[in-house]
C-alpha cells in the first residue's frame, strides 16, 4: 500500500505481502501446504503459518517483493489489460474516455516515436529554465511547477521538481471548508535521511544517486555533467537539512499552522511569494495550512541564498527525471538502474506493457475504474462486504462501550465517531470527468504532464466548494484500502475484495481473518495515535480526558517497545515509534474482526473445518495475508521511511489477542508469549 500521510493519515496497508490465491478451492480458506509444522505456533506464528510458502517462493526478477498484494494485483492487472485492449479495438470517437485510454496507452508504448523525438518534448521547458535571470522568475517557475496530490506525505513524490507539496482537503479547524495544505518537498531520494544518515548503506545510495544525476546530464548533452550533478546533490542535501523528520511530520498538532497569503513573505522570506502563488493559481487564496513551517521557511531561504545556476541545474534534472519512462530507452534504463536496481534491489525492469497499464491507471483512474466495476464487481460482493463492515463497526462499538477505563464523555465521543463513519465499498458514488483532458497518441510526455495538471486543477476546484465526505481518494482497481481521518471515512476499492482477501465461497472465519482484519485495520486508524486526534466531524480536536489520554498513550508506548525489539535484518530493528499508528490499527483491527466473527455465529459453536477450529482458521488466514518475501534493500528502505512494519512482524500481532492463546495452546515459555497484563489492548 501507499505510504501513510504525515497527519492527514491516508492510512493504508503495506503492498509487499502475501499468500497464494487458493481460497476458491479450499472451503477452510487456509493453505495448509504453506505451514512449517516444525515451528511451534507460540514461538513464531508467522513462520508456522507461512514457512513452507516462503521456502518454495521466489521473488520475480521484476519485483522488489512478492506476496498476497502481488497475487491480487495480477488479477486487477489482467482485467486492466483487457479494458485497454477493448478500448483500442473500439475505435472510439475523439473526446471519449475510451479514446483517451487507448491513446494514452498507445503513446506510452510507441518506443520508436519516443526514440525519434528524443528530448524535443522538453525543449520549451528546458529553454524556459535557461532563460531564468532573477529570483522573481525562479519563484514564478517554482509556483507554476507545484502539483497537488491525494496523499500528503507523497504530495511531492520524490523525483519530481516540486519544491513544495500541495494537498487540498477540509481544514483541520473547520470541517466545512477545504483549504490547501503546503508541505516540504524538493528531493530526488525518498526521504531526508538518505542525505543525512551516516550509515554505510545510505552513503552507498548517495554515491549511486550522484552517478545517476551525472548520467542524466550526460545523456542530455549538457556540459560538465559531473559538476552539474554535484551542485544538484549538494543543493538537495541542504534541502534535506531543512526538512522535518517523518516522525515529527506525523503529529497533526505540529502540522496545524494556519498562514494567510500575507504571512509567507514575513515568515518565509527568500521566495518572491507575489510571483509564486499566482503562478500556482492560488494568488487569491486567503488561508493555507503549512504542515512543516520550519521546512517551508528553510526552503524559501535557500531559494534566496543559493545561486540561480544551482537551481537551474536542479530544475533541469528533475524536469527530465520525472518523465524518464516516456523518454528514449537510455534515460528509461538509467532511471531503472538507479531507482529499481540500486535503490530497491530489483534485478529486472517490468515489461513495458505492464508499466503502460499502470500509467493509464494513474492518469485516467476513474475512466478505467468505471469500466472495471461494471465488469468485475458484482452487487452481491458489495452487499456482502457492506454487511461485514457493519458487523465489524458494531463489534468495535461494543468493545468501546465495554471499556472500564474510559470516562463516559470520552467514550461518547468515540462511539459518535464510529456511528458517523462513512464507508465506501467498491467504487465512488460519483465519477471524475476527463472531458477537458487532452490525450494524444503521439505525445506521451505531454500526456503525463497534462494529466498532472488536470489532477491539480481538480484538487484546487475543491477550495470554496462544499466538503464532500463521500469523496474517494482511491480508484476501484486499486489493491489497497484507506482511512481518511479528516472525512471520518473509509474506502475499500473493488480490486482488494478478491481471494485470498475475500471469497464468498469459503468459510466465514477465514474471510474475517483476511478482509475482516483489513476492514478492522482501517476502522481502527480512526482511533490510532494519529486518528484519535480527530473528532467525528474530522476536526482536529482533543476529545479525551487527561486520564484517558494518559492510559491510551501508555498502551501505545508498550506497543512501541514490542516492535522496537523486532530485528528485520541483522542489527536493524523496526522503529516502533514510526510504525505505531499502523501497529495500533493491526492490533485493534484484528481484535474487532475476532469479535465480529464470534458475533456472526449467533451463539452457535464454531464449525471445525479441515481439522481447524474457527478461531484457528481466522488467525491462520490473518497470518497468511502477511506472508511475504522482500529484498534486503527494500526492507532497509522500509525501516528508514515506511510507517508500516515489515509484513512478517505484522503477522505476530496475534500475540496481543487473548483468543489466539486459547486457539493454539500458547503457554509461558513460548517465544511469543505475553502475560495477560502485557498484551496490548489499545481498544
Amino acid at each position: 500500500m501507499s505510504r501513510r500521510s504525515a497527519s492527514m493519515l491516508a492510512a493504508a496497508l503495506l503492498t509487499t505481502v502475501a499468500a497464494p490465491a487458493l481460497a476458491q478451492t479450499m472451503p477452510s480458506g487456509v493453505d495448509k501446504t504453506a505451514f512449517d509444522t516444525t515451528v511451534k505456533p507460540g514461538d513464531d506464528f508467522e513462520d508456522y503459518a507461512n514457512g513452507a510458502w516462503r521456502a518454495r517462493t521466489e521473488i520475480p526478477a521484476d519485483r522488489s517483493s512478492t506476496g498476497i498484494f502481488l497475487t491480487v494485483s495480477k488479477i486487477a492487472e489482467e482485467r486492466n489489460a483487457a479494458i485497454i485492449a477493448d478500448a483500442a479495438r473500439a475505435s472510439a470517437a475523439t473526446g471519449t474516455d475510451q479514446r483517451r485510454i487507448a491513446d494514452y496507452y498507445t503513446g506510452f508504448m510507441d518506443t520508436a516515436g519516443i526514440e525519434a523525438r528524443g528530448l524535443k518534448p522538453l525543449k520549451a521547458d528546458l529553454a524556459a529554465i535557461d532563460a531564468l535571470k532573477t529570483k522573481g522568475q525562479l519563484s514564478r517557475m517554482l509556483g507554476a511547477n507545484i502539483r497537488a496530490d491525494v496523499d500528503p506525505l507523497n504530495a511531492t513524490d520524490f523525483g519530481t521538481q516540486n519544491l513544495f507539496g500541495l494537498f487540498v482537503s477540509q481544514s483541520f479547524n473547520d470541517p466545512t471548508k477545504s483549504v490547501p495544505y503546503v508541505l516540504q518537498g524538493g528531493l530526488g531520494l525518498p526521504d531526508r535521511d538518505y542525505y543525512l544518515s551516516d550509515e554505510p548503506a545510505m552513503a552507498e545510495v548517495r554515491r549511486g544517486y550522484l552517478a545517476y544525476v551525472t548520467q542524466i546530464f550526460g545523456l542530455a548533452g549538457l556540459s560538465d555533467p559531473a559538476a552539474r550533478a554535484a551542485r544538484v546533490v549538494a543543493l538537495e542535501t541542504k534541502i534535506a537539512r531543512e526538512q522535518s523528520s517523518l516522525i515529527d511530520s506525523q503529529d497533526a498538532h505540529k502540522a496545524n499552522n494556519p498562514w494567510s497569503l500575507g504571512d509567507f513573505p514575513m515568515k518565509a522570506p527568500g521566495i518572491d511569494w507575489n510571483a509564486f502563488w499566482p503562478a500556482a493559481n492560488l494568488g487569491n487564496q486567503a488561508q493555507f495550512i503549512v504542515w512543516q513551517p520550519a521546512a517551508v521557511t528553510g526552503l524559501s531561504a535557500l531559494v534566496g541564498s543559493q545561486p540561480i545556476a544551482d537551481w537551474q541545474d536542479w530544475l533541469r534534472f528533475h524536469r527530465i527525471n520525472e518523465v524518464t519512462s516516456v523518454l528514449p530507452k537510455a534515460y528509461d534504463d538509467a532511471a531503472f538502474a538507479f531507482y529499481g536496481k540500486e535503490l530497491s534491489g530489483t534485478p529486472a525492469q517490468r515489461p513495458r506493457d505492464k508499466r503502460a497499464q499502470g500509467a493509464v491507471n494513474g492518469a485516467l483512474g476513474d475512466a478505467m475504474g468505471r469500466i472495471y466495476v461494471q465488469r468485475y464487481f458484482p452487487a452481491s460482493s458489495k452487499a456482502d462486504i457492506q454487511t461485514m463492515v457493519k458487523n465489524i463497526l458494531a463489534a468495535f462499538d461494543a468493545r468501546v462501550a465495554a471499556l472500564d477505563w474510559m470516562a463516559p464523555a470520552t467514550k461518547a465521543e468515540a462511539r459518535r465517531k464510529i456511528e458517523t463513519m462513512v464507508v465506501g465499498v467498491g467504487y465512488p458514488e460519483t465519477w471524475r470527468s476527463y472531458a477537458a483532458l487532452d490525450i494524444r497518441a503521439d505525445d506521451p510526455v505531454g500526456n503525463l504532464r497534462r494529466a498532472q495538471t488536470a489532477e491539480t486543477k481538480h484538487q484546487l476546484a475543491k477550495i470554496g466548494a462544499p466538503v464532500d465526505r463521500r469523496e474517494w481518494w482511491m480508484v476501484p482497481q486499486t489493491v489497497n484500502a484507506v482511512n481518511l481521518p479528516l472525512q471520518n471515512a473509509l474506502n475499500f476499492p473493488a480490486a482488494i475484495l478478491e481471494a485470498p482477501f475475500y471469497d464468498p465461497k469459503r468459510d466465514a472465519a477465514s474471510n474475517y481473518g483476511a478482509i475482516g482484519a483489513v476492514i478492522g485495520h482501517e476502522i481502527s486508524h480512526g482511533f490510532d495515535n494519529l486518528g484519535a486526534d480527530f473528532d467525528a466531524s474530522g476536526r482536529l480536536r482533543n476529545w479525551w480526558t487527561k486520564e484517558d489520554l494518559a492510559r491510551f498513550e501508555a498502551q501505545g508506548s508498550a506497543l512501541v517497545k514490542q516492535y522496537d525489539a523486532y530485528e528485520a535484518l541483522p542489527g536493524l530493528h523496526v522503529n516502533g515509534t514510526l510504525t505505531l499508528g499502523e501497529n495500533i490499527a493491526d492490533v485493534a483491527g484484528l481484535a474487532a474482526a475476532v469479535a465480529a466473527y464470534h458475533a456472526s455465529l449467533g451463539g452457535k459453536p464454531m464449525p471445525v473445518i479441515d481439522g481447524m477450529t474457527g478461531d484457528q482458521r481466522l488467525f491462520l488466514s490473518f497470518a497468511q495475508t502477511w506472508a511475504a518475501k522482500a529484498r534486503d534493500k527494500v526492507i532497509r528502505a522500509g525501516i528508514a521511511g515506511d510507517v508500516h512494519a515489515p509484513a512478517r512482524f505484522r503477522a505476530q500481532t496475534v500475540r496481543n489477542i487473548d483468543d489466539w492463546y486459547t486457539a493454539f495452546d500458547v503457554k509461558p515459555g513460548d517465544a511469543l508469549y505475553l502475560a495477560p497484563d502485557k498484551r496490548v489492548k489499545v481498544w
